[in-house]
């Protein structure tokens, strides 16, 4: 639709004292395909223009002549319809031109947009609770990529802090080191887990845990650092193993120990710029003329903390990347942490500091709340995708035995049924997982959108499809113009899913455009005896696929051609 508004901005500039740009900038869609295409609200030009809207939205429409638009004042608005051969013409060649680069754009300019997401603690096995920031974060970075930002996905690991010092502390009370080779990264939790309940009933663990950190960050102590070095390899082997299955991405792992470093250097910038205070041994930042509770940035024992870390981190990307959106892909129960970050910041001087945000997310829950791993209480992610490819194989089994690669399109569905259930949903609302619900085959699913996707293909395929010009004026039907109406307006949802940094908007753009879709299918002869009108209407179905898969592959979904 992007054309079609740079042509009505050119109409409607020599009759107003506006740019062609703010022309464009101020039209809208409007609410109901049979109030027109586009719409311009005439709101602002009653001040200057001494007159009501209403009148001159129709003053308007009568200076604009033009074939290709109809101009009619609806009220205060001037909206225009599009020819319908025109705009289906335009709508569907382009995307057939540009297939699987449609909608993407140059816009982002190369500028450098951080995604961190994951962030996974070392020691500590990836369970259900984190499939939520994963999956917002690698279609975060994919449309980043899209707009053509340059995308730097980062996994933050939580690879540093006091919980080293517990892990260390349990293996060496009850560590053994071939069980951990052989069984993983749970064997670690194993570890943490007892740690827990040994030091809620005699402190000396804590006490140990305290001195073995200290020994790791400030003695940098060989045996700890051996220790920590091999926690790190265990957790990694298997972490990359599951966003491997995901298909996630990410360009660097710097993690909390990478800034280890750069803390004096924090430090004394604090002290240098009068910002520490120090309370019983503490070093504190008062954050009240923030209206935030004050923080501590270093222990009473000298260690430093995830605020302090976090501090270096967004000075050392600043530095390296130049970034333009800082973006922390992480829970909405850390919306004060990163508060009194970008506090900070801006006390230190930085005016970037409003570059930096945190585009935080509710929680997933499944049987029983929210998951845990201080008490062993998980429900790991690779059992849970494992789980969503075997139920889809089951279901495959039942509905069509006889389907080729059935391993193969189990795992697409499953795991496209985990992505489109994530993504959804409101990135900030907390929600319930419910198996049923995800892995169904109909209502507002991830197979319902890839199977939409598989009768577009069986489509083409039983009408022997081959692209080439097509009459538009062959898709006359209500339910065809819906359709070419939603397919150009694709652009503008993964543009607004960018800038709000919600995945939701793109995710529920394809599911309104899979129901139109089979709203179609349903009322209108696709397979005509005329040549001409199923070649129209074949090269709609065709449209209609392409912005599918390229919509699913933004949002982490692969596009079986069979189901």
């Amino acid at each position: 639709m992007e054309n079609f508004k740079k042509e009505i901005a050119g109409l409607l500039s020599p009759h107003l004292e506006m740019s062609e740009e703010e022309i464009f900038k101020n039209l809208e869609l409007p609410k109901r395909l049979d109030q027109g295409d586009l719409a311009f609200p005439c709101f602002r030009l009653a001040a200057t223009m001494k007159k009501s809207p209403a009148l001159i939205a129709d003053e308007l429409a009568g200076k604009i002549a033009s074939e290709k638009y109809e101009a009619r004042n609806i009220g205060p608005y001037l909206n225009f319809f599009i020819d319908r051969k025109i705009l289906a013409e335009t709508v569907i060649n382009d995307i057939l031109d540009k297939k699987v680069t449609y909608g993407s754009s140059d816009e982002g300019e190369n500028k450098p947009v951080i995604i961190e997401y994951s962030s996974a603690n070392i020691s500590k096995e990836l369970h259900f609770g984190h499939i939520r920031g994963i999956m917002i974060g690698s279609s975060l970075y994919k449309i980043t990529n899209f707009l053509g930002y340059k995308g730097i996905a980062i996994n933050h690991l939580g690879d540093y802090g006091i919980n080293f010092g517990k892990i260390i502390t349990a293996f060496m009370h009850w560590g053994n080191k071939e069980h951990i080779e052989e069984v993983g990264v749970r064997g670690l939790l194993e570890l943490y887990v007892k740690f827990n309940k040994a030091s809620e009933t005699d402190p000396k663990y804590m006490e140990e845990a305290r001195h073995w950190f200290y020994k790791l960050e400030e003695e940098k102590d060989p045996e700890a650092l051996e220790l920590w070095k091999w926690f790190k390899d265990v957790s990694l082997k298997e972490y990359n193993r599951v966003y491997k299955i995901i298909g996630c991405h990410f360009d660097s792992f710097d993690g909390e120990a990478f800034y280890s470093d750069m803390m004096p250097a924090v430090r004394q910038e604090l002290l240098d710029k009068n910002l520490i205070v120090v309370d019983e041994g503490a070093e504190i930042i008062d954050l009240s003329d923030e209206n935030l509770p004050n923080i501590i940035v270093t222990t009473s024992q000298g260690t430093s903390l995830y605020i302090t870390r976090d501090i270096a981190a967004a000075i050392y990307r600043k530095n390296h990347y130049d970034f333009y959106r800082n973006c922390y892909i992480v829970g909405s129960e850390q919306r004060l942490h990163f508060n009194q970050l970008k506090a900070i910041l801006k006390k230190m001087g930085y005016d970037w500091y409003q570059q930096c945000e945190h585009i935080d997310h509710g929680l997933v829950m499944m049987e029983g709340g929210k998951i845990s791993s201080r008490d062993g209480d998980n429900i790991f992610l690779e059992d849970v995708i494992n789980t969503a490819i075997e139920r889809t194989r089951n279901i495959i089994e039942e509905k069509n035995p006889g389907l080729e690669n059935k391993d193969e399109i189990a795992r697409q569905v499953g795991l496209g049924a985990l992505a489109y259930r994530e993504l959804s949903n409101n990135r900030v609302k907390d929600y319930s997982f419910n198996w049923d619900e995800a892995i169904s085959f109909e209502g507002e699913t991830g197979p319902y959108l890839q199977y939409t996707n598989v009768r577009c293909h069986s489509l083409l395929e039983k009408g022997a499809y081959e692209e080439g010009a097509f009459d538009g004026s062959y898709l006359r039907e209500e339910s065809s113009k819906e359709l070419v109406w939603e397919l150009g307006l694709f652009p503008s949802s993964i543009r607004a899913a960018f800038e709000k940094m919600e995945p939701a908007l793109l995710s529920r753009y394809l599911m309104g455009l899979a129901k139109l879709f089979n709203k179609f299918y349903s009322q209108v002869t696709i397979l005509t005896e005329d040549k001409e009108e199923r070649a129209a209407k074949l090269a709609l179905v065709r449209a209609v696929s392409l912005t599918l898969e390229t919509g699913m592959g933004l949002i982490n979904m692969e596009a079986p051609k069979k189901m």
